[in-house]
């Protein structure tokens, strides 16, 4: 019985092809890991401490931060799938995967931000009583634990990704000074309604950076062309090449985040002519537009 063939060679880069690398850095797989230990470990701490107190900024932080957790956790699991190869049902390999799990934090964030301002209002309707002193100690330690994590994923800005988990990060951190503020109003003024209208107000703040994320996240997946580029510019740049008639059916996306990739159709003038038109339109969308990964098919004029 014959052996299945094996494909391995097709996914060889040859010289004159895209050097674009499958793989993300091994840094951004520590970074998301410490970064997971960390918001995870305070998360259960935090939502004691506001049950115990009373707190909803606290409840509402926690509850932020265990979202944080999943997110992250996601963030790990799309960071380790983009280091797999391309194999025979996944050709361009793993890549979108980072976009899709920030698409799906987006969204996560969405339903917390819902559910804070939902019981914000009922809090502010009917106020509960909240142990100002546990809220201001909790949250102390909270935001300090919340920029360490900050810290760490603000080193690895070059993926979506992380980048979607940094807004996660950054809403927590929002959330615990929202709480310490509330604790101490609590606590100096006995104002009970301040918890509610602190958790309000941090949960607006949070919407602007998830709808930046969700955009962002989305637009790639949707394979649209990357924001750095201008569409009509690459095109209008390859036809100023000489021996080029004319371009169509022309597309440009990125095969993954900050790798974008180009295909089209290309008539010349004279096909002899087609390795020095070819060799210059690399070097011309390299080095004006950034774009390694180009496929393009000729035609005779």
């Amino acid at each position: 019985m014959p052996s299945a063939p094996d494909s391995t060679h097709l996914h060889a880069h040859l010289d004159g092809d895209a050097h674009y690398q499958h793989q993300s850095r091994r840094r951004g797989l520590a970074t998301l890991a410490w970064a997971l230990a960390l918001t995870l470990g305070f998360a259960g701490v935090e939502a004691v401490s506001g049950f115990l107190s009373g707190s909803l900024a606290l409840v509402s932080d926690a509850g932020h931060m265990v979202t944080d957790a999943a997110s992250l956790a996601l963030a790990l699991l799309a960071q380790w799938m983009t280091r797999r190869p391309p194999s025979e049902r996944y050709s361009f390999g793993y890549g979108r995967a980072e976009a899709l799990a920030a698409f799906v934090n987006g969204l996560a964030m969405l339903l917390v931000v819902a559910w804070i301002l939902y019981e914000a209002v009922h809090r502010l309707m009917a106020p509960h009583a909240v142990q100002g002193a546990a809220v201001m100690g909790v949250a102390a330690v909270g935001m300090l634990v919340n920029v360490a994590v900050a810290w760490i994923l603000s080193r690895d800005q070059g993926s979506m990704n992380t980048r979607a988990a940094l807004v996660h990060v950054l809403g927590d951190l929002l959330g615990s000074v929202a709480a310490l503020a509330a604790g101490a109003i609590i606590y100096f003024t006995g104002w009970m309604r301040a918890d509610p209208l602190l958790s309000m107000l941090v949960a607006l703040l949070i919407l602007k950076s998830t709808f930046a994320i969700l955009r962002e996240s989305y637009h790639h997946l949707m394979e649209g062309v990357p924001d750095q580029l201008d569409y009509a510019a690459v095109g209008a740049d390859l036809e100023m090449i000489n021996g080029v008639a004319s371009v169509h059916d022309l597309h440009v996306w990125s095969m993954s985040p900050g790798q974008p990739a180009l295909i089209g159709h290309v008539r010349i003038c004279d096909m002899a002519a087609w390795p020095r038109i070819l060799e210059e339109v690399r070097a011309m969308l390299r080095d004006k537009h950034g774009i390694d990964h180009v496929t393009l098919q000729p035609e005779p004029a």
